[in-house]
């Protein structure tokens, strides 16, 4: 073949960027999320959208098709295991390089593909997060909720760009090195701290998490009070398990966040000059009520097992009292 004919040559163009987004019945969510996306200016050719379906009863193939002309988009189903399961079940399909992981409730703006990319490129053994955004302005839960995540990233910054933590519905990493960490830990089946256990392991094995504030995408998880009482109940069991997690990667005993963590938790609205600040300071301390409610729930719960585990591992009475 001659250089004139090699030059005629088309060369397939290589998936950059994998983006995978568990869903569960939030068609309306995932349509809003799809939409974003085909409008994004990073070029279309380099990356494609993995859409997970963790077991939802409405059927969501009709809306994919509707984008099959916009987007790479791929659609996958399991049995409802869970966003961290999720996750992992579209990674093992994924082609990019990297893999970036969001929820079927965000809508990226149209540099935020191009925004990562530039960022794990230029820090490829890095996990990458970026700044999320709540979209859902008047509803005051999401507010806390949202004001949460914003105080942990804050309080766990380790300098202006680096983290202790991400969130994982706004996370990006290389393909390689979270398939070298074994993915999320499926064993956390609530969407509750599965990312905070990703975290640790990521940094404990010699990585590091950068936060990219020009990489955003915004967040619309409508909440009622009783959503999100339910929703941090949740986040208090998943935090038991991860800090049992975490006792056993450093092998000390079960430790939780002092009381200044807490005491400026509950004055961050006000620092921030927020609006309705007195309102959003008492959701937050009714967040942390439900946490610590959850949290003993599940020691409580692991405890009952452990009883059990024990008991199965004893011989009977019988032969027992043989001599």
């Amino acid at each position: 073949m001659t250089s004139r004919q090699l030059d005629q040559v088309e060369t397939k163009p290589t998936i950059e960027i994998s983006v995978v987004i568990p869903t569960f019945n939030r068609y309306h969510q995932l349509r809003r999320a799809l939409e974003c996306l085909a409008q994004s200016n990073f070029p279309r050719s380099k990356f494609e959208v993995i859409v997970v379906d963790d077991g939802g009863s409405q059927p969501i193939t009709d809306l994919l098709d509707t984008f099959s002309q916009q987007l790479n988009v791929s659609l996958l189903r399991q049995s409802n295991q869970g966003a961290a399961a999720a996750r992992n079940y579209g990674t093992t399909h994924a082609r990019g390089r990297f893999v970036v992981f969001t929820d079927d409730d965000c809508m990226p703006d149209a540099h935020w593909l191009s925004s990562l990319a530039q960022a794990l490129a230029q820090y490829p053994d890095c996990a990458i997060g970026g700044r999320t955004i709540n979209s859902l302005e008047k509803n005051l839960y999401a507010v806390a909720s949202q004001l949460l995540i914003d105080y942990l990233y804050a309080f766990h910054a380790i300098d202006a760009d680096r983290v202790a933590f991400l969130a994982g519905n706004h996370l990006a990493c290389a393909r390689s090195k979270f398939d070298d960490l074994g993915g999320f830990d499926s064993s956390f089946t609530l969407s509750a701290a599965e990312d905070r256990d990703f975290c640790l392991r990521w940094i404990t094995a010699g990585n590091s998490l950068r936060l990219l504030n020009n990489a955003r995408l915004y967040h619309a998880h409508d909440l009622s009070l009783p959503g999100f009482v339910r929703q941090h109940f949740n986040y208090g069991r998943g935090a038991f398990n991860f800090h049992l997690r975490e006792s056993q990667i450093r092998t000390a005993p079960i430790r939780v966040a002092p009381l200044n963590f807490y005491l400026a938790l509950v004055r961050y609205p006000f620092f921030l000059s927020q609006k309705n600040a007195c309102r959003l300071s008492a959701l937050l301390a009714l967040s942390q009520l439900a946490n610590a409610a959850g949290f003993f729930y599940q020691c409580a719960i692991n405890l009952q097992l452990d009883g059990k585990r024990a008991a199965a591992t004893l011989p009977p009475l019988s032969a027992a009292a043989e001599p």
